[in-house]
């Protein structure tokens, strides 16, 4: 498991994930990934994804759209359609199961597999949020790195 060591804990004694300050947001005390920022789009992680020599296959994670909101990846190499494993709440746009196109050995094979279940969050962000960020401005369609989301 990942930890942000620069999150601050509400005791001093319990990681900050776990002892999170009043009015953070969910998945605080895990670390948001810097080079995944694709369309004002990140991916936080929370299960290590770059330890492993063969790659990982799985793994949980988060996504943090462009208007700051938040939703649950859990994530693993194959090719089957997203679906809902929690339903949307008050802190939280739900949790997805997502499928990547190979295994994670390093943070651009994670930012490959973020870009590649993004189009289809963005749709379901819209649908439950109702913010678009479907735009790739790209004529490849494929999402594009641009801007960083507010936190």
């Amino acid at each position: 498991m990942l930890t942000d060591p620069s999150a601050e804990s509400s005791a001093s004694v319990i990681p900050a994930f776990l002892a999170k300050p009043k009015g953070a947001p969910v998945y605080y005390g895990f670390p948001v990934i810097e080079e995944t920022l694709t369309e004002g789009w990140l991916f936080g992680a929370i299960t290590a994804f770059d330890d492993d020599p063969e790659g990982r296959t799985f793994g949980d994670g988060f996504v943090i759209a462009p208007d700051g909101s938040r939703a649950g990846i859990v994530w693993e190499v194959g090719e089957f359609a997203t679906r809902e494993i929690c339903a949307p709440t008050s802190d939280r746009w739900g949790v997805y199961g997502v499928a990547f196109p190979h295994a994670v050995r390093c943070i651009s094979d994670l930012v490959e597999g973020f870009r590649a279940v993004m189009p289809e969050l963005q749709g379901i962000h819209a649908r439950i949020v109702g913010v678009s960020g479907q735009e790739t401005g790209e004529a490849d369609g494929k999402p594009k790195p641009t801007t960083r989301p507010r936190r």
